[in-house]
């Protein structure tokens, strides 16, 4: 049996991490939702996306209204901060996400305006049993917080994980990803995970 060796020598401080965090993010938290992911939610009408760019038939004057759009730093800052389910650090502290590792795909087709945001994860360990646990909470943070426009593909980076294509297979499936988040015990666990977001 070969053993497979992760990238992960070290735990990085969160003032070495990549971020460009905003104040506006942490404010946008309270906005009098119910639900147990209304804290991640962005603050937007469903009718109207802010993250799409001005169309040609805008004024040209009108700088305020232009968004900028959403890149793989502002994907990583989202995530990098969600807590290990083993440990009390977070995923980028852990390297478990790395800024190189995130994709944004532009549409495939000229008649859609989805994008898809690709983010490979690095487990800790080449047989961590919470590899699933852990894609799933990144999958649920990236889908509550970005807007409708982005489909979200978490995947376990290749090489790093003794069942990475099971594994994949898994975050992949939308059945059972929906079935999972019905599961109360799983929820409690990507609750916590998910606390420590900013």
């Amino acid at each position: 049996m070969d053993d497979k060796q992760n990238a992960n020598p070290t735990i990085l401080s969160l003032s070495d991490l990549p971020s460009r965090r905003r104040e506006s993010a942490v404010k946008r938290r309270d906005h009098g939702g119910t639900g147990l992911f209304d804290a991640l939610l962005p603050r937007y009408s469903p009718l109207h996306d802010p993250f799409d760019q001005p169309t040609p038939s805008s004024s040209d004057d009108s700088d305020n209204d232009s968004v900028d759009d959403i890149d793989e730093q502002e994907v990583y800052d989202l995530i990098s901060s969600i807590s290990d389910p083993e440990h009390p650090l977070s995923l980028g502290s852990l390297a478990v996400v790395n800024l190189p590792d995130i994709c944004i795909q532009p549409p495939t087709s000229p008649y859609s305006n989805i994008s898809t945001v690709v983010v490979d994860i690095t487990p800790t360990i080449t047989h961590c049993s919470l590899a699933t646990v852990i894609g799933l909470g990144v999958r649920v943070r990236l889908e509550q917080a970005l807007p409708p426009r982005f489909r979200v593909d978490v995947r376990i980076k290749k090489g790093t994980h003794s069942t990475d294509e099971a594994v994949n297979k898994q975050l992949a499936d939308k059945e059972r990803v929906a079935a999972a988040l019905e599961n109360g015990t799983l929820m409690g666990v990507l609750r916590k995970m998910l606390s420590t977001c900013e």
